[in-house]
């Protein structure tokens, strides 16, 4: 991936994130609730996604289990039609800075996906790897998000897919038209 196009990106995730993320503490966008998913949608610019907060957290230090304040932990797979995302856009925040130069392994159901990182966020190399994400999400039972922090902290996140598939077609039915 060029670096230049990475950091652009990298710039439009966190914003699209940052919007995402306050919509959903504010609850004002919410449209739908999927079980353990909801759906936002924000109109100027257009923006639709499915998102869910994990089910079980555990931190550890030099192996130990240690408490730690971390902010919002999101998982979320948005469409953003004026910038060209229609095809959905997988994006991971574990609420702190990730270690600099460090990935986030996502494990659905035992397949295996690497994000890449910058500063809070992280996601996939390319719309391919997006892609093939969103189809193990689809078929899988749990996400689990294992990284770690700039402190040294490992973070393992784990999130139910229950009403993940119905949550995403009913964001991208909504930021299609």
């Amino acid at each position: 991936m060029n670096f230049r196009f990475a950091r652009s990106l990298a710039a439009s995730i966190a914003m699209v994130a940052a919007t995402a993320v306050v919509a959903q503490e504010q609850s004002t966008n919410r449209v739908a609730a999927k079980t353990d998913w909801s759906v936002f949608v924000e109109n100027d610019p257009k923006e639709c996604w499915g998102v869910t907060r994990p089910k079980e957290t555990v931190n550890t230090r030099d192996g130990r289990v240690v408490a730690v304040r971390r902010g919002d932990i999101l998982l979320f797979v948005f469409y953003r039609p004026g910038a060209g995302v229609t095809n959905g856009q997988v994006t991971f925040t574990g609420g702190y800075p990730f270690a600099g130069g460090s990935t986030v392994n996502m494990n659905i159901d035992g397949t295996e996906f690497e994000l890449f990182t910058e500063g809070e966020w992280a996601w996939p190399a390319s719309p391919q790897d997006d892609a093939k994400i969103i189809t193990a999400m689809k078929r899988g039972a749990s996400a689990v998000l294992t990284a770690r922090s700039s402190r040294g902290t490992q973070t393992k996140d784990t999130f139910s897919l229950l009403g993940f598939t119905a949550a995403i077609e009913d964001a991208e039915k909504r930021c299609s038209g």
